[in-house]
Protein backbone atom coordinates (compact mmCIF):
# COMPACT_ATOMS: atom_id res chain seq x y z
CA UNK A 1 0.00 0.00 0.00
CA UNK A 2 1.43 3.39 -1.04
CA UNK A 3 0.73 5.88 1.76
CA UNK A 4 1.65 9.53 1.25
CA UNK A 5 2.21 11.37 4.52
CA UNK A 6 1.65 15.11 4.69
CA UNK A 7 2.96 16.84 7.82
CA UNK A 8 2.03 20.47 7.42
CA UNK A 9 3.61 22.71 10.05
CA UNK A 10 3.41 26.44 10.63
CA UNK A 11 6.26 27.23 8.20
CA UNK A 12 7.03 23.92 6.49
CA UNK A 13 5.55 20.82 4.88
CA UNK A 14 7.30 17.49 5.39
CA UNK A 15 6.26 14.58 3.23
CA UNK A 16 7.09 10.93 2.74
CA UNK A 17 5.78 8.22 0.47
CA UNK A 18 5.94 4.97 2.45
CA UNK A 19 5.16 1.46 1.29
CA UNK A 20 3.26 -0.38 3.98
CA UNK A 21 3.55 -2.77 5.68
CA UNK A 22 7.23 -3.00 4.63
CA UNK A 23 7.84 0.55 5.98
CA UNK A 24 10.09 1.23 2.98
CA UNK A 25 10.44 4.96 2.37
CA UNK A 26 10.00 5.40 -1.38
CA UNK A 27 10.78 9.11 -1.19
CA UNK A 28 10.91 11.88 1.35
CA UNK A 29 11.26 15.60 1.33
CA UNK A 30 10.37 18.93 2.76
CA UNK A 31 9.29 22.38 1.73
CA UNK A 32 10.68 24.76 4.33
CA UNK A 33 10.68 28.48 5.09
CA UNK A 34 7.29 28.90 3.42
CA UNK A 35 6.44 32.56 2.87
CA UNK A 36 10.03 33.71 3.42
CA UNK A 37 12.47 35.18 0.91
CA UNK A 38 14.28 31.85 0.45
CA UNK A 39 11.96 28.83 0.50
CA UNK A 40 13.71 25.51 -0.11
CA UNK A 41 12.41 22.27 -1.62
CA UNK A 42 14.24 19.09 -0.65
CA UNK A 43 13.43 15.75 -2.28
CA UNK A 44 15.20 12.42 -1.94
CA UNK A 45 14.74 8.95 -3.45
CA UNK A 46 17.03 5.98 -3.97
CA UNK A 47 18.36 7.61 -7.15
CA UNK A 48 17.76 11.35 -6.70
CA UNK A 49 18.71 13.95 -4.12
CA UNK A 50 17.39 17.40 -4.98
CA UNK A 51 17.67 20.62 -2.98
CA UNK A 52 16.70 23.88 -4.60
CA UNK A 53 15.37 27.33 -3.83
CA UNK A 54 11.95 28.07 -5.22
CA UNK A 55 8.98 30.37 -4.86
CA UNK A 56 6.57 29.10 -2.19
CA UNK A 57 4.35 31.86 -0.86
CA UNK A 58 1.66 29.64 0.64
CA UNK A 59 1.10 26.09 1.85
CA UNK A 60 -1.03 25.54 -1.26
CA UNK A 61 2.01 26.36 -3.40
CA UNK A 62 4.09 23.92 -1.37
CA UNK A 63 1.63 21.06 -1.74
CA UNK A 64 1.43 21.60 -5.49
CA UNK A 65 5.23 21.44 -5.73
CA UNK A 66 5.23 18.19 -3.75
CA UNK A 67 2.74 16.69 -6.21
CA UNK A 68 4.86 17.90 -9.11
CA UNK A 69 8.06 16.23 -7.87
CA UNK A 70 6.26 12.95 -7.11
CA UNK A 71 5.00 12.88 -10.70
CA UNK A 72 8.14 14.34 -12.29
CA UNK A 73 9.14 12.28 -15.40
CA UNK A 74 12.84 12.39 -14.46
CA UNK A 75 13.00 12.17 -10.66
CA UNK A 76 9.45 11.19 -9.71
CA UNK A 77 8.34 7.92 -8.11
CA UNK A 78 4.81 7.57 -9.49
CA UNK A 79 3.41 7.87 -13.00
CA UNK A 80 -0.21 8.54 -12.11
CA UNK A 81 -1.92 10.08 -9.12
CA UNK A 82 -4.06 6.97 -8.55
CA UNK A 83 -0.94 5.05 -7.49
CA UNK A 84 -1.36 6.73 -4.08
CA UNK A 85 -3.69 4.51 -2.01
CA UNK A 86 -4.04 6.75 1.04
CA UNK A 87 -2.89 10.13 2.29
CA UNK A 88 -2.21 10.45 6.02
CA UNK A 89 -2.41 13.95 7.46
CA UNK A 90 -1.02 15.23 10.71
CA UNK A 91 -3.75 17.33 12.33
CA UNK A 92 -2.76 19.35 15.36
CA UNK A 93 -6.00 19.82 17.31
CA UNK A 94 -8.70 17.19 17.63
CA UNK A 95 -10.27 18.49 20.83
CA UNK A 96 -12.42 15.96 22.66
CA UNK A 97 -13.79 14.66 19.37
CA UNK A 98 -10.83 12.56 18.25
CA UNK A 99 -8.96 10.20 20.52
CA UNK A 100 -8.12 7.96 17.56
CA UNK A 101 -7.09 8.19 13.93
CA UNK A 102 -10.07 8.99 11.66
CA UNK A 103 -11.05 8.52 8.03
CA UNK A 104 -11.73 11.99 6.64
CA UNK A 105 -15.38 12.78 5.99
CA UNK A 106 -17.21 16.08 5.57
CA UNK A 107 -18.05 15.93 9.28
CA UNK A 108 -14.40 15.38 10.20
CA UNK A 109 -13.33 18.33 8.04
CA UNK A 110 -15.94 20.50 9.71
CA UNK A 111 -14.61 19.64 13.17
CA UNK A 112 -11.00 20.25 12.11
CA UNK A 113 -12.12 23.68 10.88
CA UNK A 114 -13.95 24.34 14.15
CA UNK A 115 -10.79 23.61 16.14
CA UNK A 116 -8.82 26.06 13.97
CA UNK A 117 -9.71 28.74 16.50
CA UNK A 118 -7.62 26.81 19.05
CA UNK A 119 -4.71 26.05 16.71
CA UNK A 120 -4.65 28.99 14.28
CA UNK A 121 -1.10 28.37 13.04
CA UNK A 122 -1.74 24.70 12.24
CA UNK A 123 -5.29 23.43 11.81
CA UNK A 124 -6.02 25.75 8.85
CA UNK A 125 -2.89 24.43 7.09
CA UNK A 126 -3.78 20.84 8.06
CA UNK A 127 -7.27 21.27 6.60
CA UNK A 128 -5.90 22.96 3.51
CA UNK A 129 -3.60 19.98 3.02
CA UNK A 130 -6.60 17.66 3.10
CA UNK A 131 -8.64 19.78 0.68
CA UNK A 132 -5.78 20.13 -1.82
CA UNK A 133 -4.68 16.48 -1.73
CA UNK A 134 -8.29 15.45 -2.27
CA UNK A 135 -7.97 17.25 -5.60
CA UNK A 136 -4.43 16.10 -6.38
CA UNK A 137 -5.03 12.44 -5.45
CA UNK A 138 -8.80 11.93 -5.86
CA UNK A 139 -8.68 8.12 -5.64
CA UNK A 140 -6.78 8.06 -2.35
CA UNK A 141 -8.37 7.66 1.07
CA UNK A 142 -7.73 10.71 3.26
CA UNK A 143 -6.91 9.93 6.91
CA UNK A 144 -6.38 12.34 9.82
CA UNK A 145 -3.98 11.53 12.67
CA UNK A 146 -4.37 13.90 15.63
CA UNK A 147 -1.57 15.36 17.76
CA UNK A 148 -3.87 15.50 20.75
CA UNK A 149 -4.63 11.76 20.86
CA UNK A 150 -1.45 10.66 22.73
CA UNK A 151 -2.23 13.05 25.57
CA UNK A 152 -5.66 11.65 26.41
CA UNK A 153 -3.96 9.78 29.29
CA UNK A 154 -3.02 13.00 31.14
CA UNK A 155 -4.80 12.78 34.53
CA UNK A 156 -7.44 15.30 35.61
CA UNK A 157 -5.13 16.95 38.14
CA UNK A 158 -2.78 17.91 35.28
CA UNK A 159 -5.29 18.66 32.52
CA UNK A 160 -7.70 20.88 34.49
CA UNK A 161 -7.39 24.64 34.90
CA UNK A 162 -8.31 26.35 38.17
CA UNK A 163 -11.36 28.10 36.75
CA UNK A 164 -15.06 27.43 37.49
CA UNK A 165 -16.05 23.82 36.76
CA UNK A 166 -18.66 24.67 34.14
CA UNK A 167 -15.95 25.76 31.70
CA UNK A 168 -14.60 22.21 31.76
CA UNK A 169 -17.93 20.41 32.00
CA UNK A 170 -19.85 22.45 29.42
CA UNK A 171 -17.18 23.91 27.14
CA UNK A 172 -14.29 21.42 27.28
CA UNK A 173 -11.73 24.01 28.36
CA UNK A 174 -8.73 22.00 29.53
CA UNK A 175 -5.17 21.12 28.55
CA UNK A 176 -5.20 18.93 25.44
CA UNK A 177 -1.50 18.64 24.56
CA UNK A 178 0.11 18.58 21.12
CA UNK A 179 2.97 17.11 19.07
CA UNK A 180 1.58 13.81 20.32
CA UNK A 181 2.66 11.80 17.28
CA UNK A 182 6.28 12.88 17.81
CA UNK A 183 6.26 12.37 21.59
CA UNK A 184 4.68 8.93 21.19
CA UNK A 185 7.22 7.82 18.60
CA UNK A 186 10.38 8.95 20.41
CA UNK A 187 9.21 7.83 23.85
CA UNK A 188 8.59 4.32 22.49
CA UNK A 189 12.06 4.34 20.92
CA UNK A 190 13.58 5.50 24.22
CA UNK A 191 11.78 2.81 26.22
CA UNK A 192 13.05 0.16 23.80
CA UNK A 193 16.59 1.55 24.12
CA UNK A 194 16.48 1.66 27.92
CA UNK A 195 15.05 -1.88 28.07
CA UNK A 196 13.08 -0.90 31.15
CA UNK A 197 9.58 -2.21 31.69
CA UNK A 198 8.83 0.76 33.90
CA UNK A 199 10.32 4.12 32.98
CA UNK A 200 10.14 7.86 33.59
CA UNK A 201 11.08 9.92 30.55
CA UNK A 202 10.93 13.56 29.47
CA UNK A 203 10.63 14.05 25.72
CA UNK A 204 11.68 17.46 24.40
CA UNK A 205 10.36 18.35 20.94
CA UNK A 206 12.17 21.46 19.69
CA UNK A 207 11.32 22.91 16.31
CA UNK A 208 9.53 26.05 15.19
CA UNK A 209 6.90 24.79 17.61
CA UNK A 210 8.23 23.39 20.91
CA UNK A 211 6.82 21.19 23.64
CA UNK A 212 7.77 18.78 26.42
CA UNK A 213 6.02 15.70 27.76
CA UNK A 214 6.40 13.74 30.98
CA UNK A 215 5.98 10.07 30.05
CA UNK A 216 5.51 7.35 32.68
CA UNK A 217 5.54 3.74 31.47
CA UNK A 218 4.79 4.91 27.93
CA UNK A 219 1.83 7.11 28.89
CA UNK A 220 1.69 10.89 28.69
CA UNK A 221 1.06 12.28 32.20
CA UNK A 222 1.85 15.97 31.69
CA UNK A 223 2.66 18.27 28.81
CA UNK A 224 3.83 21.85 28.31
CA UNK A 225 1.19 22.88 25.75
CA UNK A 226 -2.40 23.21 26.87
CA UNK A 227 -5.77 24.32 25.49
CA UNK A 228 -4.08 25.52 22.30
CA UNK A 229 -0.48 25.08 21.06
CA UNK A 230 0.68 28.46 22.31
CA UNK A 231 1.85 28.23 25.94
CA UNK A 232 4.81 26.52 27.58
CA UNK A 233 8.20 26.87 25.93
CA UNK A 234 9.46 29.81 23.87
CA UNK A 235 8.86 28.99 20.20
CA UNK A 236 9.68 30.38 16.78
CA UNK A 237 6.94 33.03 16.77
CA UNK A 238 4.85 32.05 19.82
CA UNK A 239 5.48 33.52 23.25
CA UNK A 240 4.91 30.42 25.34
CA UNK A 241 4.01 31.03 28.99
CA UNK A 242 2.98 34.60 29.72
CA UNK A 243 1.21 36.34 32.62
CA UNK A 244 -2.39 36.73 31.43
CA UNK A 245 -2.51 40.14 33.14
CA UNK A 246 -0.37 41.44 30.26
CA UNK A 247 -3.27 40.78 27.88
CA UNK A 248 -5.62 42.99 29.94
CA UNK A 249 -2.91 45.66 30.15
CA UNK A 250 -2.52 45.64 26.37
CA UNK A 251 -6.29 46.06 25.94
CA UNK A 252 -7.01 48.53 28.73
CA UNK A 253 -3.92 50.73 28.60
CA UNK A 254 -2.23 50.30 25.22
CA UNK A 255 -5.28 50.15 22.99
CA UNK A 256 -4.76 46.70 21.46
CA UNK A 257 -7.68 44.67 20.16
CA UNK A 258 -8.01 41.00 21.02
CA UNK A 259 -7.35 40.12 17.38
CA UNK A 260 -4.12 42.12 17.46
CA UNK A 261 -3.04 40.45 20.69
CA UNK A 262 -3.71 36.99 19.25
CA UNK A 263 -1.52 37.83 16.24
CA UNK A 264 1.11 39.36 18.55
CA UNK A 265 1.41 36.31 20.80
CA UNK A 266 1.22 33.63 18.10
CA UNK A 267 2.89 35.20 15.06
CA UNK A 268 5.12 38.03 16.27
CA UNK A 269 6.55 36.81 19.60
CA UNK A 270 8.88 34.00 20.66
CA UNK A 271 12.33 34.02 19.10
CA UNK A 272 11.06 36.21 16.26
CA UNK A 273 9.84 38.85 18.67
CA UNK A 274 13.04 38.73 20.72
CA UNK A 275 15.50 38.83 17.82
CA UNK A 276 13.72 39.77 14.60
CA UNK A 277 14.70 36.31 13.29
CA UNK A 278 12.54 33.18 13.29
CA UNK A 279 15.05 30.49 12.31
CA UNK A 280 17.23 29.25 15.16
CA UNK A 281 20.13 28.60 12.79
CA UNK A 282 20.25 32.30 11.93
CA UNK A 283 19.89 33.28 15.60
CA UNK A 284 22.78 31.02 16.66
CA UNK A 285 24.94 32.41 13.87
CA UNK A 286 24.27 35.97 15.02
CA UNK A 287 24.89 35.01 18.65
CA UNK A 288 28.28 33.57 17.69
CA UNK A 289 29.11 36.93 16.09
CA UNK A 290 28.45 38.64 19.43
CA UNK A 291 24.85 39.78 18.94
CA UNK A 292 23.75 40.23 22.57
CA UNK A 293 20.05 40.28 21.72
CA UNK A 294 20.35 36.83 20.13
CA UNK A 295 22.50 35.57 23.00
CA UNK A 296 19.85 36.62 25.53
CA UNK A 297 17.06 35.02 23.50
CA UNK A 298 18.93 31.69 23.45
CA UNK A 299 19.54 31.90 27.20
CA UNK A 300 15.85 32.60 27.83
CA UNK A 301 14.87 29.68 25.60
CA UNK A 302 17.14 27.22 27.42
CA UNK A 303 16.13 28.54 30.84
CA UNK A 304 12.45 27.91 30.16
CA UNK A 305 13.20 24.32 29.14
CA UNK A 306 15.32 23.73 32.24
CA UNK A 307 12.43 24.86 34.46
CA UNK A 308 10.10 22.34 32.84
CA UNK A 309 12.67 19.56 33.29
CA UNK A 310 12.77 20.30 37.01
CA UNK A 311 8.98 20.43 37.25
CA UNK A 312 8.52 17.10 35.48
CA UNK A 313 11.16 15.36 37.57
CA UNK A 314 9.17 16.47 40.62
CA UNK A 315 5.85 15.39 39.06
CA UNK A 316 7.16 11.92 38.18
CA UNK A 317 9.30 11.56 41.32
CA UNK A 318 12.32 10.57 39.27
CA UNK A 319 13.80 10.44 35.80
CA UNK A 320 15.45 7.76 33.67
CA UNK A 321 16.09 9.73 30.50
CA UNK A 322 15.49 12.95 28.62
CA UNK A 323 15.06 12.79 24.86
CA UNK A 324 15.84 15.60 22.42
CA UNK A 325 14.03 15.46 19.11
CA UNK A 326 12.73 17.47 16.10
CA UNK A 327 14.65 19.98 13.98
CA UNK A 328 16.36 21.95 16.74
CA UNK A 329 16.57 19.11 19.25
CA UNK A 330 18.29 16.85 16.74
CA UNK A 331 20.52 19.38 14.99
CA UNK A 332 21.57 22.02 17.50
CA UNK A 333 24.34 20.70 19.74
CA UNK A 334 24.70 24.21 21.15
CA UNK A 335 21.09 24.33 22.31
CA UNK A 336 21.38 20.88 23.89
CA UNK A 337 24.49 22.06 25.73
CA UNK A 338 22.76 25.20 27.02
CA UNK A 339 19.84 23.15 28.33
CA UNK A 340 21.95 20.51 30.07
CA UNK A 341 24.43 22.93 31.61
CA UNK A 342 24.50 23.05 35.44
CA UNK A 343 22.02 20.18 35.83
CA UNK A 344 24.34 17.79 37.67
CA UNK A 345 22.30 18.00 40.88
CA UNK A 346 19.37 16.48 38.96
CA UNK A 347 21.53 13.71 37.56
CA UNK A 348 22.21 15.08 34.06
CA UNK A 349 25.81 15.23 32.85
CA UNK A 350 26.39 15.99 29.18
CA UNK A 351 29.44 14.61 27.37
CA UNK A 352 30.60 17.46 25.12
CA UNK A 353 32.34 15.22 22.60
CA UNK A 354 29.37 12.86 22.28
CA UNK A 355 27.09 15.86 21.94
CA UNK A 356 29.12 17.26 19.05
CA UNK A 357 29.63 13.94 17.27
CA UNK A 358 26.18 12.46 17.85
CA UNK A 359 24.79 10.08 15.25
CA UNK A 360 21.52 8.17 15.09
CA UNK A 361 23.38 4.90 15.73
CA UNK A 362 24.76 6.32 19.01
CA UNK A 363 21.84 8.09 20.71
CA UNK A 364 23.50 8.66 24.11
CA UNK A 365 25.22 12.00 24.66
CA UNK A 366 25.62 11.74 28.45
CA UNK A 367 28.79 10.94 30.36
CA UNK A 368 29.24 7.46 31.81
CA UNK A 369 28.76 8.95 35.28
CA UNK A 370 25.42 10.59 34.44
CA UNK A 371 22.55 9.10 36.47
CA UNK A 372 20.10 10.12 33.74
CA UNK A 373 20.44 9.11 30.11
CA UNK A 374 20.52 12.03 27.68
CA UNK A 375 19.34 10.78 24.30
CA UNK A 376 18.93 12.28 20.84
CA UNK A 377 16.30 10.34 18.91
CA UNK A 378 15.19 11.61 15.50
CA UNK A 379 11.45 11.86 15.40
CA UNK A 380 9.62 10.14 12.59
CA UNK A 381 6.09 11.44 12.74
CA UNK A 382 5.61 10.35 9.15
CA UNK A 383 6.30 6.68 9.89
CA UNK A 384 4.10 6.80 12.98
CA UNK A 385 1.30 8.33 10.90
CA UNK A 386 1.81 5.69 8.17
CA UNK A 387 1.47 2.90 10.75
CA UNK A 388 -1.75 4.34 12.07
CA UNK A 389 -3.17 4.88 8.57
CA UNK A 390 -2.28 1.33 7.56
CA UNK A 391 -3.87 -0.16 10.67
CA UNK A 392 -7.02 1.83 10.07
CA UNK A 393 -7.20 0.83 6.40
CA UNK A 394 -6.36 -2.82 6.94
CA UNK A 395 -8.40 -3.26 10.13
Amino acid sequence: MNILIINSGSSSIKFQLIDMPTEKVVCLGMVERIGSDEPILRYKTDVANVSKKCTVDTHKDGLQKISNVLLDPENGVIKKSNEIDAVGHRVVHGGDSFAQTALVTEAVKAEIKEFSALAPLHNPHNLEGILITEQLFPKAKQVAVFDTAFHQTIPLKARRYAIPNEFYDEHGIRAYGFHGTSHKYVSEKAIAYLKKEKSKIITIHLGNGCSMTAVVNGKSVDHSLGFAPSNGLIMGSRSGDIDHSIIFHLVDNLGYTLEEINALLTKKSGMLGLTGLSDLRDIETEAEKGNMTCQLALEMNAYRIKKYIGAYIAAMNGLDAIVFTAGIGENSSRMRKRICADMGHLGLQLDDLKNETWSSSLPEINTNASRVKILVIPTNEELEIAKQVYHLQSG
